[in-house]
């Protein structure tokens, strides 16, 4: 199971809407048959593993990293190929929550006379695909809030200045995870300031989309991040039909959602993406949009960057939460502190996991 946890890996952030999945078959103590499911509409691990394994398939046991799939998409179920290729055990992580599988794979293969296992390596195995399980529960993006930041919490100077707080093997590591997550999601305020592009350039990746919120569609046709096809803003509902359609034309997708002022409501932003096929979301906004997913509670995992440099004054990452007493802090679940060139990642889940 080890080793189908390491191959589901290499597939992580190419395989969306499609969970990441590894499978290994062992027979006679020897490992015959590796795969990993690559890309959506490819073949599943499964399948590529089988195909290696050949006819040692039959009588062997099957690892794999999630139940295997009963419905027909667009590649045949799984569970039909398991059954043919003559499988004795299979060994899986967990139950898939897609309503199409949901305990039917596993269902199917008890009726067929295979031993089915289930929960090993289901802790890792869940971390691996926490955006797809989300998604499929609850309808709505995993939400990760990412920034990066000084020892005493600046991201900026009082100038605004934050270009780089932290070195390039930070960075490098940044645009993994964006990779990793269907769209990356910055406020007006961030895109008009710092005109980033919000794309994958430092490590081979998927590109995700750019999505904007932009009450008053008010960023301009030129900024880095607009690309034809890949790029969401979302306004308010009294926004100027002319400026929507004026960025339709452009080949920019714009949607309405409900909103306070300049504030759009949050929760009916996750209700747009969700339906999008937004599996994942990494939000690199400002201060004051990090704030408003903490303060709404629509977080899920934060990641937080930090620089070994004090700045003394300048920006923090997060507003006023309404913290009176350090005993009422929130605390990070799981948390981990890994080195990244000369600055440390921290990572934790703050909503609930998968």
């Amino acid at each position: 199971m080890r080793q189908a946890l390491d191959l589901a890996e290499q597939g992580r952030g190419w395989t969306s809407p499609n969970p990441t999945v590894g499978a290994v078959v062992v027979n006679g103590g020897r490992v015959v048959g590796t795969g990993y499911h690559r890309r959506a509409g490819l073949p599943h691990a499964e399948a590529i593993a089988l195909d290696e394994a050949g006819e040692q398939a039959r009588g062997a046991d099957l690892y794999v990293t999630l139940e295997p799939c009963a419905h027909r998409g667009r590649t045949p179920p799984c569970t039909e190929r398991i059954i043919r290729a003559g499988i004795r055990i299979v060994v899986c992580s967990h139950v898939d929550p897609d309503p199409r599988v949901s305990g039917r794979g596993i269902a199917q293969l008890r009726e067929a006379g295979i031993v089915v296992e289930v929960g090993l390596g289901e802790r890792e195995a869940r971390r691996l695909n926490e955006h797809y399980l989300h998604h499929k529960v609850t309808g709505r993006p995993w939400v990760t809030l990412k920034w990066a930041q000084t020892l005493d919490g600046r991201v900026a100077t009082n100038t605004g200045d934050s270009r780089w707080i932290t070195g390039e093997e930070a960075r490098a590591h940044a645009h993994r995870l964006r990779s990793w997550h269907d769209a990356v999601l910055v406020g007006i305020g961030t895109a008009l300031a710092d005109d980033p592009h919000l794309d994958v350039r430092l490590v081979e990746g998927r590109q995700p989309w750019h999505v904007v919120l932009d009450p008053f569609l008010q960023l301009p046709e030129g900024a880095k991040l607009v690309e034809k096809g890949r790029t969401l803003l979302l306004c308010g509902c009294e926004t100027s039909t002319e400026r929507k359609r004026r960025w339709e034309s452009l080949g920019v997708e714009v949607r309405p959602v409900p909103s306070s002022g300049d504030m759009l409501d949050l929760k009916a932003v996750l209700d747009v993406l969700g339906p999008h096929q937004f599996q994942g979301v990494f939000v690199e906004g400002g201060p004051t949009v990090l704030t408003s997913f903490l303060r709404e509670g629509l977080v899920n995992r934060i990641t937080v960057f930090i620089a070994p440099k004090i700045l003394g004054g300048g920006k923090c990452a997060v507003g006023d939460l309404g913290v009176s007493l350090v005993s009422e802090a929130r605390k990070l679940r799981e948390a981990e502190l890994t080195p990244v060139g000369q600055d440390w990642c921290l990572t934790g889940l703050w909503g609930e996991g998968p």
